[in-house]
This record gives structure tokens, C-alpha cells and sequence, in this order.
């Protein structure tokens, strides 16, 4: 039996093939009505099969993961302590990737010749948010809030721009789904949890088409921005690599700085005897890009290495699994703004303020499986005004930064069920058990 390429080599493959293409293209002088005829296309596809399910993912991941608390006493005191902390480290992460990638800028580092050229080709989208910016100049300090709250929820589903009305609704439906008799809740549950595995098995298939995706829209991409001259890919090429460096930056600062710093906050144990108790949720995580793949593994080391009880483990990680993203999140910011710089767009504080909203919330629906970053980057960029079709600067990298911000996500679940456990007085003198050895079954 033949040996299937990893998903991760294949896009690889398809970046460094549209590249080699793209050049080819631009070297041989083919004219560039054949590139945007048959190959951009292709990309065109990806990115819309991306934006289908961007909606019904947040809807049923999160109306599951809300319904899951079961007990509204639960959900006033571990609930509630649980998601604020979730919240709160999310938050945290989306406004360190804002810190970092506005003072490292790596989407300036574009020569100008180039951003112009990249700036042209969202020309329309480019109109469209400089009025956008003067009516934000005319809106109440509060209309935000106002528009968190759909006035018909269904025409909000009809936009992925207004996604913080379908998880606004999300919310509310979730809460009332626990509140209400158990045989009738059910039956709803059920049909969102089903839903939810349809939509995680869709973007499976839509990854499939990855590869070919990236080669379609690197390729176009090449030919669009380098005109006469190939030079400028390459300059893409190294503002691609800085601006993964800033994302890396980013995801060992929440592992090695602030994950240390709350953990020592709240409980005894110390980081290392930690680190080392979920080590092999880590690795997992790192080569599924799953949140959800890891959390067996993860539940098993929490409970047996660092002595959480089965009652705070069975609640909070499942949870974290749904709602906490810190690594996705932060990227989701570094990207947003290195897009943003790429394409010559200055995002104001009130832009990035939405940065935050959004990824916070957004992250909430976040499926834990690999691919659907992406989906959400989309719902942050459409939310401030920048053309989705942008993300074709960061696919090419992405299955690789995935792996390592997953890592971030289920290290982020693990601590926060620690302190969670910490502060019920649920482990046993906060110190790490050393019986038993760190396997995986």
C-alpha cells in the first residue's frame, strides 16, 4: 500500500509548485488572462468553500459547547469561572499578537511598488472601507454593542461579517437549552451536535482541496504583483517569513511567559513538573492540529500526572476544546494586521479593538481541527474591512503555524483546568504526582 503524503506536505508542495509557476509564467511572458481564466479559479473555489461553512461551524459548535454545561448552578460558579478565564487568556493573546506585529510591522516590510500592486487588486474592497471609516467616525461609542444583537438572526446568517450576531444568538440559545426540561432539550442538542460533525467532516473535504488551493491563488498571486519584475516575489517571500517568525514569537511568549506567570498566580505547581505532565498532549497536538484529536490524551495527563479530578477535568477541557484558542486567536491578530500592512491599509485603535472582539468571540466557535483557523481569520477580516481574498499571503505557511498554535491551545486548556481545580481546592497539595510514568495508550 502506498504511503499517503501528510496534508501539511502536500500544501507545501502546492505553494512551492505555484511559485515556481507564477515565476514561469511571468519569465515566459504568457499573457495573464490565462492564469486568472484557469488557475485563480481554483483558489476562488477554496476560499468560498471556506466562507460556506463559516456560519453553521460557529452556530452548532457553540450552541453544543454552551448546552454542554447541563447545569446552570455548575455554570455560576466552575462554568463561570471557567469561561471568564477562557475569555480572559484569549483576550490576552489576541492584544500580545496586536503588540508584537505592530512593533515589528513585517507586512511593511513590502516595498512600495509591491503593496500598490496588491493594493489594486482589492481596489473596490479599498472604496468600500474608507466609507465604512467615516461612518464608524459618526457611531455611538456603544454601537457596537447594539450590534451584537441581530435584528433577525437569519439575515444575519447570511453574512459572515455579522458573525458576532449569530454567536451573540449562539450564546443565548445554548444557556436556554439548559434552562429548559431535559426531554426537550435533547433532541435540540442532538441535532447541533450532529450538525457540528457534518460541518468538522465538510472541512475535511474542503482541505482536501488545500493544495491545490494554495497552487492556484500563490500562482495568481505571483502573476498578479510581479508584472515585469520577479524580484518581487521573492520580497513577498520575505515578508512571509517575518511574518511567521512574529507569529512563532508569539506562540512561545503565551507557552514560556504568561501560561508560567498565571500558573504560578493560582497554584503550586511548578511550570516545568507541568510542562512535562502534558507533554505528550502537546506532541499530539502538534502533529494532528487538533484540539479536539488531543483531548483524550489530554485528559488523561491532566488527571493522572497532575492530579485534577475527573469532575473538573470531564468539564473544563471538553469546554476548552470548543471555546479556548488562544494560539488560533493570536494568530488571528498578527494576521489580520499583516494583511492589512500588505495591502496598504492603516487599521485604526478602533479597528483593532474589533480585532479583539471578534477573534475573542469568533474563537468560541472554533472548531478544534485543523483548517479551521482559516474559517475564522475570515470572520476577523471581514469584520474590519479587509478583503478575505488577503489570506492567500498566509496559506502558504499555515499548516505549519497550525501545528505550533495548536500546541498553545490544548497547553492553554490544561493550565487553565489546573487553576480552575486549583481554586475548588481539587488537587492535591497543587503538586504534580509522579507515579505514574508519562505514557499514551
Amino acid at each position: 500500500m502506498k504511503k499517503k503524503i501528510p496534508l501539511h506536505t502536500q500544501i507545501i508542495i502546492g505553494l512551492v509548485l505555484g511559485l515556481i509557476v507564477g515565476l514561469g509564467i511571468v519569465k515566459l511572458g504568457i499573457a495573464p488572462d490565462f492564469t486568472m481564466n484557469y488557475i485563480k479559479p481554483v483558489g476562488t473555489i477554496f476560499i468560498n468553500g471556506l466562507k460556506m461553512i463559516a456560519v453553521p461551524l460557529v452556530l452548532a459548535s457553540l450552541i453544543v459547547g454552551v448546552s454542554n454545561l447541563g447545569d446552570i448552578t455548575k455554570l455560576s460558579r466552575i462554568g463561570g469561572k471557567t469561561i471568564l478565564t477562557y475569555i480572559f487568556t484569549t483576550a490576552l493573546s489576541v492584544s500580545i499578537g496586536l503588540l508584537i506585529v505592530n512593533i515589528f510591522n513585517p507586512g511593511k516590510s513590502l516595498p512600495i511598488e509591491t503593496r500598490d500592486n496588491l493594493m489594486s487588486l482589492y481596489t473596490d474592497a479599498a472604496g468600500s472601507r474608507s466609507l465604512q471609516a467615516e461612518e464608524l467616525k459618526q457611531q455611538s461609542p456603544l454601537q457596537p454593542l447594539v450590534d451584537m444583537v441581530p435584528e433577525n438572526v437569519f439575515q444575519a446568517a447570511t453574512d459572515n461579517a455579522s458573525m458576532l450576531q449569530v454567536v451573540f444568538f449562539a450564546i443565548i440559545v445554548g444557556i436556554a437549552l439548559i434552562q429548559i426540561p431535559k426531554s426537550k432539550a435533547e433532541p435540540v442538542i442532538a441535532f447541533f451536535d450532529g450538525l457540528n460533525d457534518v460541518i468538522i467532516r465538510i472541512v475535511g473535504f474542503i482541505m482536501i482541496l488545500a493544495p491545490y488551493g494554495v497552487f492556484a491563488l500563490m500562482a495568481s498571486l505571483i502573476v498578479e504583483i510581479t508584472g515585469d519584475n520577479p524580484d518581487s516575489a521573492l520580497e513577498l517571500l520575505l515578508a512571509l517569513l517575518k511574518y511567521s517568525l512574529v507569529v512563532l514569537g508569539g506562540l512561545f511568549f503565551m507557552i514560556l511567559v504568561v501560561y508560567p506567570l498565571i500558573l504560578k498566580s493560582f497554584t503550586k505547581v511548578a511550570y516545568l513538573d507541568f510542562f512535562k505532565a502534558i507533554r505528550p498532549a502537546q506532541l499530539l497536538a502538534f502533529t494532528t492540529s487538533s484540539s479536539s484529536a488531543t483531548l483524550p490524551v489530554t485528559m488523561k495527563q491532566v488527571e493522572e500526572e497532575i492530579g485534577v479530578s475527573e469532575e473538573v477535568s470531564s468539564f473544563v477541557l471538553p469546554l476548552g476544546a470548543t471555546i479556548n484558542m488562544d494560539g488560533t486567536s493570536l494568530y488571528q491578530g498578527v494576521a489580520a494586521v499583516f494583511i492589512a500592512q500588505a495591502l496598504g491599509m492603516d487599521l485604526s485603535f478602533t479597528q483593532q479593538l474589533l480585532i479583539v472582539m471578534t477573534a475573542t468571540l469568533a474563537s468560541i466557535g472554533t472548531a478544534g481541527v485543523p483548517g479551521a483557523g482559516i474559517i475564522m481569520l475570515i470572520i476577523v477580516l471581514e469584520s474590519i474591512g479587509v478583503p478575505a481574498a488577503g489570506i492567500a499571503l498566509i496559506l502558504a505557511p499555515d499548516r505549519i503555524l497550525d501545528m505550533f498554535r495548536t500546541i498553545v491551545n490544548v497547553t492553554g486548556d490544561a493550565m487553565v483546568c489546573t487553576v480552575v481545580a486549583s481554586t475548588e481546592g481539587e488537587l492535591p497539595d497543587g503538586l504534580i504526582r509522579k507515579s505514574n510514568p508519562l505514557t499514551v495508550s
